[in-house]
């Protein structure tokens, strides 16, 4: 699953009155504050405020700020926020790429090697490839069914279906045709499961190769092919093909509170990128929502553990063997649910979102709920 693959800020912190924005500080703060190379936009405002997704609206209290994604290292932010001033951003050197929300570097493969489709059985495919070989690489050829209509010269992404996402089952690993494996995904006593959803959200593919279709089949039955030029792993039968796009992804996210209401308990983990089953800071986690949900790049939510259901076994009120259950019942208590991480969205799909865990007190698990940030 997920296979492998801070601009600030311009938080000049201030309160203006015409802003009723609720913003609780830190302890201590300088006057001003001179943007560094490596910073982001949370660390700087989770270092002068309690609630770093608050910084939309205190960035609209200050309008010098023009662009929150052109801030530069050695850009002096005014922190004179207490006295209600006005502050100023002093220019800093303009000879460096502007910092960002976020560190690209821990989220650049899952921009550019991920995506989520509703279904991907109707691509084109590799039925072949050159001398027989069972996979292919950068230089090599391969034939595809289904580019009657493509064009010579036209660049083609190669995608290997891996995931099948879903609820209440987070996700099943998928086998070179595309069906689910048996037996694979996360094993159902790692996660809580979602107790009114019962739907498919989608299919994750990795990118592999990118190639140029060189010549083009004359009929339905007959092979096209397809030169590989790019291929970051070997290509085999049953890889999919979609044409490369120029721009298909969005670098800004400005971290903030979700736009809409989501309901306790729709929001869950997925999966978490190159481990089993949980994850902690600066690592990726796939979520069961997305743009139909009103989940954008920066939405920042709270990931917690569903509260369980224990037997009383003081009071002798047991009327089960299941001391940990999902639902209440009969001689149970209901224990709250556990804060464990601040996650924020960075790509967005229609039904499935995937965040970066930003900080927290414990890892963050498959199926554990995501709720709002200033959840109590």
């Amino acid at each position: 699953m997920l296979k492998q693959l801070r601009t600030v800020a311009a938080v000049a912190l201030l309160t203006v009155t015409t802003y009723a924005v609720a913003v609780e500080t830190g302890a201590t703060h300088p006057d001003t504050y001179v943007v560094r190379k490596g910073d982001t936009l949370w660390d700087i405002a989770a270092r002068f405020l309690k609630k770093p997704w608050l910084w939309p609206e205190i960035w609209q209290a200050n309008p010098q700020v023009k662009n929150p994604h052109l801030i530069y290292p050695g850009d002096v932010l005014s922190l004179a926020y207490l006295d209600r001033v006005q502050g100023t951003i002093q220019p800093g050197r303009r000879d460096e790429a502007p910092i960002n929300a976020i560190p690209l570097a821990e989220v650049e493969p899952f921009l550019k090697n991920l995506t989520v489709m509703d279904s991907f059985k109707e691509l084109p495919y590799v039925v072949g490839l050159e001398d027989s070989r069972m996979r292919g690489s950068a230089g090599q050829q391969v034939y595809v069914r289904g580019l009657q209509n493509g064009q010579p010269g036209q660049r083609y992404a190669v995608l290997r279906p891996t995931v099948r996402y879903g609820q209440p089952r987070p996700s099943d690993d998928l086998d070179e045709r595309g069906n689910t494996t048996p037996f694979t995904g996360d094993l159902w006593k790692s996660y809580v499961a979602s107790s009114d959803r019962h739907e498919l959200l989608g299919y994750e593919l990795a990118q592999v190769a990118v190639g140029t279709l060189s010549r083009v089949g004359g009929g339905e039955h007959e092979a096209s092919t397809l030169l590989l030029q790019d291929s970051g792993r070997e290509v085999r039968a049953g890889d999919r093909l979609v044409p490369v796009q120029a721009n298909p992804y969005d670098l800004q996210f400005v971290p903030h509170a979700p736009r809409t209401t989501v309901a306790d308990g729709y929001l869950r983990v997925l999966a978490v990128a190159d481990t089993f089953t949980s994850g902690g800071p600066r690592d990726v986690i796939a979520i069961s929502g997305g743009a139909r949900d009103g989940i954008d790049n920066g939405t920042v939510f709270s990931v917690w553990r569903s509260g369980r259901h224990v037997n009383d076994r003081v009071a002798g009120m047991a009327t089960s063997r299941a001391d940990d259950a999902l639902k209440p019942g009969a001689g149970r208590v209901s224990l709250p649910a556990e804060y464990a991480a601040h996650a924020m969205v960075f790509r967005t799909f229609d039904k499935v979102s995937y965040a970066l865990v930003m900080e927290g007190t414990k890892p963050a698990r498959v199926g554990y709920e995501l709720r709002h940030p200033d959840a109590q």
